[in-house]
């Protein structure tokens, strides 16, 4: 009786072994089976914009190292609101992404009303890839060589100075309106449709300064056009290492920056998110995307899920403050 137990025993563990395994195996063959078809990557802005290259360019190596196609979606309107919310409401089955902005993860949290999504229950941040640093760039009329000059500059000139950007509610504005408040600055606003408008208007001299990312002031700045005083960040950019922060220059408060990063709907398989998350670190390092999107004026970068939430949470609270103090809003 004892033998036939034993044998009884013997043959329910190995059989409780062989179920455990095939479990296993399930599991395994799961994460390693993602993804079995075309990839969509949501861009929540118009072809051919900065935003769209750099998604396709990541798209384009991205896809034979998932073994898939990485189909990008241009989903433009709403100030990003539409792109956004069409990821958020999406299947969470791995196979839609968001590339999120500063303005649909940082920004419209504060800026929109009634925003029909939650930048933070919605999404699994995966990482953020690619930094635009904005610089403060000024017209050579104004007789300042340095940041604390234009800051003198503008307190002897009360009500009397105007800073551009490229529309209401842009981190371009915002990054305008933390010096404004760093600095106990009064001065005047004044949007544009775009950069290229705004920059034509400080060429003018019609507008006294702006930030912008780097490219499409860089051909003025080099050429004398304009003068580049800072870049709106706590260290240098590798892009222009000769410009001081406004951080070393004592303005802590006046960061920004026009960032991307992708995000999948909340609840997305762990697997897609894992493999996600290790596939974009591996493409944000290799040398010729490095090369590629610094020629764009774009810092690659990436960071693990957990370090990308924590960024977007710090962006929101920077940029909540600002919103409320200077009462910025869209049209």
């Amino acid at each position: 009786m004892t033998v036939n137990l034993s044998r009884r025993g013997f043959v329910a563990g190995a059989l409780l072994s062989m179920g455990g395994s095939a479990c296993l195996t399930r599991a395994a063959f799961a994460a390693d089976a993602w993804p079995t078809r075309p990839i969509r990557l949501v861009v929540p802005l118009p072809p051919g914009g900065g935003a769209d290259i750099v998604a396709r360019l990541i798209a384009e190596r991205l896809a034979p190292r998932l073994g898939q196609g990485v189909v990008v979606d241009n989903k433009a309107g709403g100030g990003t609101v539409i792109g956004a919310q069409f990821v958020a409401n999406a299947r969470p089955d791995g196979y839609t992404f968001l590339f999120g902005t500063a303005t649909t993860h940082a920004i419209n949290a504060s800026l929109v009303k009634n925003l029909p999504y939650d930048p933070v229950k919605d999404f699994s941040p995966i990482s953020l890839v690619a930094d635009l640093p904005l610089i403060l760039v000024m017209n050579p009329s104004v007789p300042a060589n340095s940041l604390e000059e234009l800051v003198e500059y503008i307190r002897a000139r009360p009500g009397k100075i105007n800073f551009g950007s490229t529309g209401n509610g842009s981190s371009i504005q915002l990054a305008g309106e933390m010096l404004k408040i760093e600095a106990k600055l009064d001065m005047t606003h004044v949007p544009y449709q775009g950069a290229s408008p705004a920059l034509v208007d400080l060429l003018a001299g019609r507008v006294q300064f702006m930030f912008t990312t780097i490219p499409p002031a860089l051909p003025y700045v080099n050429s004398g056009k304009l003068k580049a005083l800072c870049v709106a960040s706590v260290k240098r950019t590798t892009l222009l290492p000769d410009l001081p922060s406004t951080t070393e220059l004592g303005y802590p408060g006046v960061v920004a920056s026009s960032w991307n990063g992708v995000l999948a709907p909340a609840n997305s398989p762990p697997e897609a998110i894992d493999r996600m998350s290790q596939e974009l670190h591996a493409v944000m390092q290799m040398p010729d995307i490095v090369e590629r999107l610094k020629k764009m004026g774009v810092e690659p970068a990436s960071d693990t899920p957990e370090e990308f939430a924590r960024y977007i949470q710090s962006e929101t609270t920077r940029y909540a403050r600002v919103i409320k103090i200077s009462g910025a809003q869209i049209d």
